[in-house]
């Protein structure tokens, strides 16, 4: 059976997430473009095509339609509007809503029964929008969540130790947005608490940093897109390959009917277990504020 794998959405984003694809060993070997511009889509898959002499992976890559998604694994969505200079994630929710009930609908007609990746901002909110219009069980849809702002996280610390970044442990938790955090109580640099490396004035300013980088990349080049796109294929390698990987993505918080980043285990099945970790007076505030950010936006949505 083959592993194939749709993108609904092939701007920057979508198309960053198709070249990560190309160029890492992975287990697709049928990428389906989609987007409402054909002509510019036909000539992203011809680029693509050209490039696979040199790729790791054979890859079966053209333009289809939502007919494709019946027999897909996964289908990743980056259709919507960008965030513009100024605007905050939360701007795009009702743009993205109208786009997204046309999109879902179709996938779901062609018979699809894959697993979900949003990667559209707000994106736990669209991740929770996708999960209603779908009716799809919750662990089959899930957002990139915080990975990439993790990943941010540990670029900058072991950039600045001159440690390998994979030997940062510490992640960014809460919404991917203006109230995520990073509960430095479980930070690790190897097995040693990240506090014998950094000061607390040091933790406050990668926090803040990683928070507001988005913006200041849209600010200089007009979008964020290869940060995304990798990371959106180390969820799909983590579920093709059944990895049972540990990724701070948006997953469903049942108590708090919320899709909210948080480290969940990801394995063929999905987004099949949220793992606990202790959180102190400060961080429990912390996560509290992102829960409540992100409930009172969606008890706004209407037609859900």
């Amino acid at each position: 059976m083959k592993n194939k794998v749709v993108i609904v959405g092939c701007g920057n984003v979508g198309m960053s997430y198709a070249y990560s694809l190309l160029n890492q060993k992975t287990a697709v070997n049928e990428l389906i473009l989609i987007d409402l511009n054909k002509e510019k889509t036909m000539g992203e898959a011809m680029d693509l095509n050209h490039g696979l002499p040199f790729g790791p992976s054979k890859i079966d890559i053209r333009v289809g339609d939502y007919e494709d998604c019946k027999d897909a694994k996964i289908v990743m969505i980056a259709a919507g509007r960008n965030q513009e200079v100024g605007e905050t994630r939360m701007d795009l929710i009702y743009k993205n809503q109208v786009v997204f009930k046309d999109i879902i609908g179709k996938i779901v007609k062609s018979g699809f029964k894959g697993i979900f990746i949003i990667a559209t901002n707000p994106v736990d909110i669209m991740a929770y929008i996708t999960w209603k219009y779908s009716g799809f069980p919750a662990e089959r849809v899930f957002g990139t969540g915080t990975c990439l702002d993790s990943a941010r996280l540990r670029y900058e610390i072991g950039n600045k130790l001159n440690i390998n970044t994979k030997n940062i442990h510490a992640y960014v938790i809460g919404e991917h947005g203006d109230t995520e955090f990073v509960p430095w109580t479980s930070a690790t640099v190897g097995l040693t608490d990240i506090k014998e490396f950094i000061s607390d004035k040091e933790m406050h300013y990668y926090e803040d940093k990683v928070r507001n980088m988005a913006y200041e990349i849209i600010k200089m080049k007009g979008n964020t897109s290869y940060g995304i796109g990798m990371v959106t294929t180390r969820i799909t390698n983590a579920i093709l390959n059944n990895e049972n990987a540990l990724l701070t993505i948006s997953s469903y918080d049942k108590e708090n009917d919320i899709f909210i980043g948080y480290p969940t285990i990801l394995n063929r099945d999905g987004a099949v277990k949220r793992i606990a970790f202790p959180l102190n007076d400060e961080e429990e505030k912390k996560y509290q504020n992102s829960i409540n950010t992100l409930k009172e936006a969606i008890e706004k949505i209407k037609d859900l």
